[in-house]
């Protein structure tokens, strides 16, 4: 069974940083492919970043460009969101999620897509 933990969302100002874990196990991770979504009150799941475990195809949303960073410590199997510059618009439920998936190109942009999800982590960015 595979399963995902986040941890380490949490009240900032605006302007500062968190950093998010995604703790994956269950199973190897290498053909799978990552994301983390977020959900604010009223709005639709939308993709944050979307990666693969293994190789370095990554796509970051519009308005995360630049601000965040994904990385991961296979050693743990455990992937990171360093969120830098956080706006209030940022605060949201951010989950992470999996798709096992052989298509080396093929990135979970989609939350329909998704096979697994965490339970979220709430962040909260306040003016």
């Amino acid at each position: 069974q595979v399963q995902l933990v986040e941890s380490g969302g949490g009240l900032v100002q605006a302007g500062g940083s968190l950093r998010l874990s995604c703790a994956a196990s269950g199973r190897t991770f290498s053909t799978y492919a990552m994301s983390w979504f977020r959900q604010a009150p009223g709005k639709e799941r939308e993709v944050v970043v979307a990666f693969r475990w293994s190789g370095t195809t990554t796509y970051y949303a519009d308005s995360v460009k630049g601000r965040f960073t994904i990385s991961r410590d296979n050693a743990k199997n455990t992937v990171y969101l360093q969120m830098n510059s956080l706006k209030p618009e940022d605060t949201a439920l951010y989950y992470c999620a999996a798709k096992r998936s052989s298509n080396y190109y093929y990135l979970l942009r989609e939350s329909s897509e998704s096979d697994v999800w965490g339970h979220g982590t709430q962040v909260t960015v306040s003016s």
